[in-house]
């Protein structure tokens, strides 16, 4: 059967499914013969746990079929169960994204007060069944790439760039005419989770350029914080990706500006942005209304999700920053501004993060 045979039954099969399976649908059932098994969900089997530095747990996963691929720079939505209650967060793919082996690679770092980040490191193990979402964000390299590319991480921001250089290395772009440097920032080289593999990239590819910047330790190629020094001996004609914590991503960003670089910049940071929420909206005021649980809750200018958990509900949410979009709920009625950009949201039935967006007045939301 053709692939689009394959998804022509399943269109016509999984509601026929629904439809006599309920009220707990195929997928209850089918989990029961085999964890794995589902016809709605991506689930993934972790096969392999290691720790490849200070802070840092490594999760290699076998997907299930309906797995449908990713770019390098993307990331999934991970949710496990920790003491009988989902819990989802986002993470980075790390593997090149030809994955010859058909593996997908997480590498996580431990969060002081982080409970998914903690749970990884101490308790998770092969055999245990996540589920991911499809791979999510615009983070990607295009497909004309460009002759010099500059791969800027800091942290635990390596990962989405180590798929980009994993999958540079593999399609012989590193080999040929491409040249790719490759600039990471870490507290020391104990902390550095690709060490010796991206060694020996280096090594192997002429046209790869390593340089390692630690800020508590030596041994590196440049030394300390970002500093827009440091940039001219990288190149004025590289196009740039970087990911790492909000002021590494800040610095660079405000060097682009001001510098007036006109070469592309994409950037992604793990931490959410600085609140943009402007003064004139004053002091929080009104009623947040939760229709779907009839609870009603004077505003006390935290987010949706914040007010709604200190009403005893529990949302779904992922990030807690705005971009799985785990904690998407209708706004039925009332203004609302996201937190991160300070837009105003006045549209009526409408779609918002709860995680990411504080009331301004009267709101009615469903939860």
């Amino acid at each position: 059967m053709t692939a689009l045979g394959r998804a022509s039954l399943h269109r016509v099969a999984v509601p026929l499914l629904e439809a006599v399976t309920v009220p707990h649908g195929p997928d209850r059932y089918l989990e029961m013969l085999n964890p794995m098994w589902s016809l709605q969900e991506v689930r993934a089997e972790i096969v392999d746990v290691r720790h490849p530095a200070v802070g840092s747990v490594k999760l290699l996963l076998r997907p299930n079929g309906r797995w449908r691929g990713f770019r390098a720079g993307q990331h999934v939505a991970f949710t496990i169960e920790i003491d009988g209650v989902r819990r989802t967060r986002c993470y980075s793919l790390a593997c090149s994204a030809h994955c010859p082996d058909g593996l997908l690679e997480l590498t996580v770092a431990a969060e002081p007060e982080g409970l998914v980040s903690g749970y990884l490191h101490s308790d998770a193990g092969p055999g245990t069944v996540v589920r991911l979402s499809q791979a999510q964000g615009g983070f990607t390299l295009p497909d004309d790439r460009p002759e010099h590319i500059l791969l800027i991480s800091g942290g635990s921001g390596i990962t989405p760039v180590m798929s980009m250089l994993r999958t540079l290395c593999e399609d012989g772009f590193c080999a040929g005419a491409g040249r790719v440097t490759f600039l990471h920032y870490a507290r020391s080289a104990a902390h550095v989770a690709y060490l010796d593999e991206l060694a020996v990239l280096a090594a192997a590819h002429p046209g790869l350029r390593l340089l390692r910047a630690y800020t508590r330790g030596s041994g590196g190629e440049l030394a300390g914080r970002f500093d827009a020094r440091q940039l001219p001996s990288l190149g004025s004609d590289a196009a740039a990706w970087v990911c790492g914590p909000a002021g590494l991503v800040d610095a660079v960003r405000a060097h682009w500006e001001r510098t007036g670089l006109n070469v592309p910049l994409q950037t992604e940071q793990f931490t959410a942005p600085t609140p943009a929420l402007p003064a004139d909206d004053g002091e929080p005021y009104g009623e947040v209304c939760f229709t779907r649980s009839r609870h009603r809750v004077v505003n006390t200018g935290e987010t949706l999700l914040e007010q709604a958990e200190a009403a005893g509900l529990k949302p779904e949410f992922g990030c807690r920053m705005g971009i799985c979009l785990t904690c998407t709920s209708r706004k039925t009625t009332g203004n609302v501004r996201h937190l991160h950009t300070g837009e105003l949201s006045t549209e009526p039935d409408s779609e918002i993060q709860v995680c990411s967006t504080v009331p301004v007045g009267d709101v009615a939301v469903d939860l």
